[in-house]
């Protein structure tokens, strides 16, 4: 039901993935949900599929290009041309927007890197509507996307795309992978107008803001809205477990390597629910470790519901980590660095523990910490990433772009 004085009538979201990929097309397709049912018309434009059932809402049109992702394309000439300059999505893109109304209508942008490419900025710099880029990660600025240098696993101080970014092979990859992510970036921050056309972005923590500042425009407006996230599951009365967990992808900037020697010396049991190229190595490091694999989101809740914490020791920044807050909202305390953007809902020793270094030793000392942690109320946060909320702030931010465009 459409609301009084509101001026945005649709909206067009632009996303790699018409499907849950990952947390990222994971918000566009809640988001676009939550807008069709404010009574927004929506449409839905994706470069890859399949589309997802979530998608399917009266309210929402979906327009799937169904290409391949740069992983995906068989021929890696191809992959690396259209992922640098994906022209045939920029011109369907194009083509959406020319049937547009520049009056009521806006687009919203959740990102370009896995198949849209760069090219995608030129629509969103001079596409005949407003737009609005949320930052889900930080390939706007950063080749990698993570400003984090996997060679040396530690995060990353140099200028993105500056002489030393350009010379360093900080990729996870071979130095030839560095450099086509060097020139990607260079023709994104050119031709792609990207982030320089950009005159609204959202971002999602504070830290991701503090870490992309300087390499916004000065013109740009920056706004706050947090992930649509709730409790996946009852309140878990966490003081009566043992068992520490840990979700995500066993790859060495997660950090899960450090909580299985953490665990280990401190003959702590410890879950890791997930895979990952560090499974073997996590498992010379605690024999005593479970390594649970994939599993589907309801199982995770229910690895949830017997953690006495969620230890979240990744290495990088991040975004907005989404599992902490889950856990949280079920009152589970967090355990994480303070170079984390899982800092910003983890009061420490309160309902969580934060720690200082990137270590075994300093993870170990916060383990430690954990018999101090009692019941924690978690309602000023399920309010503060409650879906209705994301709602809101999202409808306040288009008409405020549709006002300065009259």
């Amino acid at each position: 039901m459409a609301q009084q004085g509101r001026q945005v009538r649709r909206v067009l979201i632009v996303s790699d993935f018409a499907s849950v990929t990952g947390g990222q097309a994971k918000v566009a397709i809640d988001s676009a949900r939550l807008l069709a049912d404010r009574g927004i018309g929506v449409l839905f434009f994706a470069a890859c599929g399949p589309v997802s059932g979530l998608l399917d809402h009266p309210g929402i049109r979906v327009i799937c290009l169904d290409q391949r992702t740069i992983l995906d394309e068989p021929s890696r000439l191809r992959a690396m041309t259209t992922g640098i300059w994906n022209a045939a999505a920029l011109r369907s893109l194009r083509e959406v927007i020319a049937g547009m109304d520049a009056g009521c209508d806006v687009l919203h942008c959740h990102g370009f890197a896995k198949a849209l490419s760069p090219a995608i900025g030129r629509a969103l710099a001079g596409g005949g509507i407003r737009s609005v880029f949320t930052m889900h990660e930080y390939f706007l600025a950063c080749p990698n996307g993570g400003f984090f240098d996997y060679r040396r696993q530690e995060i990353c101080h140099r200028p993105a795309l500056g002489w030393s970014c350009m010379t360093t092979n900080c990729d996870a990859r071979r130095v030839e992978h560095k450099a086509w992510r060097v020139l990607r970036g260079a023709v994104g921050a050119t031709l792609g107008k990207l982030p320089r056309g950009l005159r609204d972005v959202i971002y999602i923590s504070d830290r991701q803001r503090q870490v992309m500042a300087p390499y916004l425009p000065r013109a740009a407006r920056l706004h706050h809205v947090s992930n649509p996230v709730e409790a996946g599951g009852p309140r878990v009365d966490a003081a009566a477990n043992r068992e520490l967990v840990f979700v995500g992808r066993l790859s060495p900037e997660k950090g899960a390597l450090q909580l299985a020697r953490a665990a280990a010396s401190l003959d702590m049991p410890v879950t890791f629910v997930g895979d990952g190229p560090e499974e073997e190595r996590i498992r010379q490091a605690n024999p005593d470790a479970q390594i649970t694999g994939w599993k589907t989101p309801a199982e995770v809740q229910e690895y949830l519901g017997r953690a006495r914490a969620l230890v979240f020791p990744s290495l990088w920044y991040e975004g907005q980590p989404l599992v902490p807050i889950e856990a949280l909202l079920r009152g589970i305390p967090v355990v994480c660095g303070n170079w984390s953007a899982a800092t910003e809902s983890v009061q420490d020793g309160q309902n969580g523990i934060i720690y200082d270094r990137p270590d075994a030793g300093s993870l170990k000392a916060a383990l430690l910490r954990l018999p101090a942690l009692g019941r924690f109320d978690p309602g000023a946060l399920a309010d503060h990433v409650a879906p209705a909320t994301h709602a809101d702030r999202l409808i306040g931010i288009y008409d405020g772009m549709l006002s300065r465009a009259a």
